[in-house]
């Protein structure tokens, strides 16, 4: 599958080998530089790089990476393999690389960001958390060091100070939320002073796939205080009582409806009301869906576990908590009432960006991952980038077995512990990927129960994470752990400890054996997984075992009669594994459609809201907003500045309103004062438009039940609802400046009713509208409520 996949994916455009012969001839030249490396003091990398032109001269290049290379060696005692130089000069020439896991891809991406600094520009190394993000910096940091480049890092703990420092360094490193967030919040600015995040430059992106395909479908979300409805507490009490024959879930998981009966119970319970009546087919009817959804759709452990009083979701793809994501507002707090927890602020949304918005500002973006080939096609189709394979710097000797393919979940689970047993009595290490925290729990309850004790690194605990994979290569270690992808911490055979003893004595065993208890969506996670073995020529063994119940084959394949195993234990042999393929090539083309499709939709919503932000940041950084204003109403503008008007004809009447004025103000308070009011009516008008978006979007599968193209009558409604907006905006700033109080203090918007959201709160939105399944219920869902 993996080789079929990969040749798919060179076929539309992941051009594995692309320039590599121009790349290697530069790293041969790069040798002949590096006794004139060697002989430098440390003080004279700065002097020497200074004089290098990187970007035009092929031999400067080469002289760039014998400087790299000594400096590296120096000062983080890491010296760059060949393989490291070539991923960094595809990166210069802005690819995305695919390096195997455990070949360095920090390194190479920290060469190229020095490369790309000494070429004048500023670079973000955007990570997929803050903890990859900080420990990467502080790593290479003493190589940047050396060539006198500030390196900084965000996170979620940075203050505002802390990241206008960060940002103002020539390297800064960040997660894609952290980055997306301060994108956010510079849109609440209402002096140019307020700004944070700089204008984009140039993007290196780590674990690639996982930022620009997995996350870029998640909107990042600026939200502010409002009075919105409390969910009904009766409701829910009601729906908790409900029994299998009140509602039905569809074969998906993702939508549940009421059953006639059902909606009958709840009726009766609710007073004798008539759920579809006029009165309650728009609150009470939507609330009861919502709760439904909350009870039986959204599992504790699966898709969240409860911590510290509050809800927090689990990224699916990399089986952490995701960080400030939420489900729109409606759903995160029937989940919160139905765990008995306090209501977590809901409010309106000011503003809206999807990672791959976000990603698209930068002029030049590349990126690093272990598994770019099978993304191929999305990194072309939606970033215009290729992938560049590096090879790597030991060849893979790790045994990647046969799927082991069962009829059920009790089969497949009993299986994977009678061969975890067998290997873990030799004292080989195993480590054991799951999909989510329940299964990881269950699994290492039948181990315990088996004889093997295993340590879990799930959502609960992953605090812990770098200490627990640190140990996974251990003799007789045990570890079970959900997604893998992007934990970032290198497996050592023997274990951490660096004992060439130990180390030995796994190497002796196979080294690490990697167990997979279920086929990913992606064979892109599966390869995440498997290559956590074999790590810089390690021997290694993986083996997936999976279920015809795994989720992947139920979502995917129906079947007109269930297969049945010819074997007493279940297993279903090369059919089975025919059938596992089958469901995953069907799951990657559904997850390549819906990109497609959020980016379809996206796209004018993304052109819109760059329209608005040049128009903010030009009335933020100039004095068009009293220039404007002063236009519209001369007569007011001659009452504050105690100036003649511009036009003759209000000349009478403006020399009475001036000599009435009481005071006049400064011309740099009046312009922040109509800055502020500009500003207020545009963002006021943006939220509203965002809003709007967000109704049509939810209820625009109903066109094509009128024959009608949804796509097209999306852009229709928002281009038309968008078209006079900015209009509408300055027509309303225009009744605020003429009857606002506005004194040498500047303007009190309050006392106009205007105020701006106190508190302000940033998350993701967990799911996606056009999901399969999860499309039909939040249309149903979140369409009804709006």
């Amino acid at each position: 599958m993996g080789k079929l996949s990969n040749s798919m994916w060179r076929l539309l455009g992941a051009q594995s080998t692309r320039n590599q012969s121009k790349s290697l001839s530069v790293i041969k030249e790069a040798e002949t530089h590096t006794d004139w490396a060697a002989e430098l003091a440390d003080d004279a990398f700065v002097g020497e790089a200074d004089k290098l032109d990187i970007g035009s001269k092929p031999g400067d290049r080469a002289k760039f990476l014998a400087l790299v290379r000594e400096a590296a060696d120096r000062s983080i005692n890491l010296r760059p393999f060949d393989v490291q130089l070539q991923g960094a000069l595809r990166l210069l020439e802005g690819d995305i690389v695919e390096m195997a896991t455990g070949e360095g891809k920090t390194l190479a991406g920290a060469i190229a960001a020095i490369g790309y600094v000494l070429e004048g520009h500023q670079v973000h190394v955007i990570s997929v958390n803050d903890y990859l993000a900080t420990r990467d910096a502080e790593w290479m940091k003493p190589l940047f060091d050396v060539f006198g480049i500030a390196v900084h890092a965000i996170s979620e703990n940075s203050s505002r100070e802390e990241r206008r420092r960060a940002y103002a360094g020539d390297v800064t490193y960040g997660s894609v939320n952290e980055i997306g967030f301060d994108v956010l919040r510079d849109q609440l600015a209402l002096s140019e002073a307020d700004l944070v995040s700089p204008k984009p430059d140039v993007a290196i992106i780590d674990e690639a796939d996982s930022v620009l395909v997995d996350e870029a479908l998640v909107p990042l979300v600026l939200a502010g205080s409002t009075e919105t409805e409390v969910p009904d507490q009766a409701i829910h009490d009601v729906v908790s009582r409900m029994k299998k024959k009140h509602y039905e879930v569809d074969a998906e998981g993702r939508n549940v409806t009421l059953t006639d009966e059902g909606a009958a119970f709840v009726e009766e319970e609710l007073g004798g009301i008539n759920l579809y009546s006029e009165e309650h087919v728009g609150s009470t009817l939507v609330h009861v869906s919502i709760a439904m959804h909350a009870h039986y759709l959204l599992e504790r452990d699966i898709h969240y576990i409860v911590r510290d009083g509050g809800v927090h979701l689990i990224n699916a793809s990399r089986g952490r908590v995701a960080q400030l994501q939420r489900w729109p507002d409606g759903v995160q707090a029937a989940v919160e009432l139905k765990e008995g927890l306090a209501q977590t602020d809901s409010g309106e949304v000011i503003d809206t960006i999807t990672v791959q918005a976000l990603i698209g500002r930068y002029p030049k973006v590349c990126g690093m991952t272990g598994t770019a080939l099978a993304a191929g096609e999305q990194f072309r189709q939606f970033y215009d980038l290729r992938v560049s394979q590096i090879p790597p710097n030991t060849e893979n000797i790790r045994t990647d077995l046969p799927d082991r393919v069962y009829d059920t979940k009790a089969n497949k689970v009993e299986a994977i512990v009678a061969y975890v047993k067998e290997i873990h009595e030799t004292g080989q290490p195993v480590l054991i990927g799951t999909h989510d925290v329940a299964e990881s729990e269950e699994l290492a309850y039948f181990l315990e129960k088996a004889g093997v004790s295993s340590v879990v690194l799930n959502a609960k605990n992953d605090a812990q994470e770098a200490k627990i994979i640190a140990e996974a290569g251990a003799l007789n270690a045990v570890t079970v752990s959900t997604q893998m992808a992007g934990r970032g911490t290198d497996i050592r055979l023997g274990g951490s400890a660096d004992d060439a003893a130990a180390r030995d004595a796994v190497v002796e065993l196979g080294g690490l054996c990697v167990v997979g208890t279920g086929r990913h969506d992606t064979e892109r996670l599966d390869s995440q997984l498997r290559g956590r073995a074999g790590r810089q020529g390690d021997p290694g063994t993986s083996v997936f075992f999976s279920s015809l119940e795994d989720p992947v084959v139920t979502k995917n394949l129906a079947f007109k009669r269930d297969p049945v195993s010819p074997n007493e234990d279940g297993s279903m042999g090369s059919k089975g594994i025919d059938l596992i393929e089958q469901a995953q090539r069907i799951a990657e083309g559904v997850r390549l459609e819906l990109h497609a499709n959020t980016w379809r939709y996206n796209k004018l919503v993304n052109q819109q809201r760059d329209i608005i932000v040049d128009r903010r940041m030009k009335i933020l950084t100039t004095d068009t907003a009293l220039d404007e204003l002063a236009e519209l109403e001369p007569e007011r503008y001659a009452e504050l500045t105690g100036e003649k008007p511009t036009t003759s004809g209000d000349a009478e009447k403006s020399d009475e309103t001036s000599k009435a004025a009481t005071e006049t103000v400064p011309r740099e308070v009046l312009s922040q004062a109509a800055r502020e009011i500009v500003l207020y009516h545009l963002d006021r008008a943006w939220a509203d438009h965002l809003a709007f978006v967000s109704d049509v979007r939810a209820s625009i599968h109903l066109r094509s039940l009128g024959k009608e193209s949804p796509l097209d009558e999306f852009h229709r409604m928002i281009l038309a609802e968008f078209s006079d907006l900015p209009a509408k905006a300055l027509e309303k700033a225009r009744e605020t400046f003429r009857e606002a109080e506005i004194t040498a203090d500047g303007v009190d918007l309050g006392s106009s009713d205007l105020h701006r959201s106190t508190t302000t709160w940033t998350y993701m939105v967990h799911d996606n509208l056009f999901s399969s399944g999860g499309a039909k219920t939040l249309q149903g869902i979140i369409g009804i409520f709006r």
